[in-house]
């Protein structure tokens, strides 16, 4: 199983990027999808959530407004869409597939880094 991010980059505050994690080995389906991030110095933390079906969502506060999460089950992935980004949406962000509580599997990151 494996699970790779991608879309991550250099931006300007206020501007846009767009994650995408893509599966192998796993039918992502059956799978509730999370994005984490994880800034230095920092605990990760959940960003935002969707269900198996797509149909319903959740974000942290600090994103709501901001970040879409979205996901297509017959191209096996899952996108977060970031608009206005600002400097403290700075981290490595990670996609994680849930099964179940004991049956997981996460990404390896990819760097998101918003600065002028």
């Amino acid at each position: 199983v494996q699970l790779v991010e991608s879309g991550g980059g250099l931006v300007q505050p206020g501007g846009s990027l767009g994650l995408s994690c893509t599966a192998s080995g796993l039918t992502l389906g059956r799978s509730a999808m999370n994005w984490h991030r994880q800034a230095p110095g920092k605990k990760r933390e959940l960003v935002a959530a969707i269900t198996r079906a797509g149909d319903n969502s959740i974000y942290a506060d600090s994103v709501k407004g901001r970040f879409t999460i979205s996901r297509d089950n017959a191209e096996n992935t899952v996108a977060l869409e970031m608009n206005n980004l600002k400097p403290e949406d700075t981290a490595v962000y990670f996609c994680q597939a849930v099964n179940g509580a004991l049956d997981t599997y996460w990404g390896q990151g990819t760097q998101v880094n918003v600065s002028s």
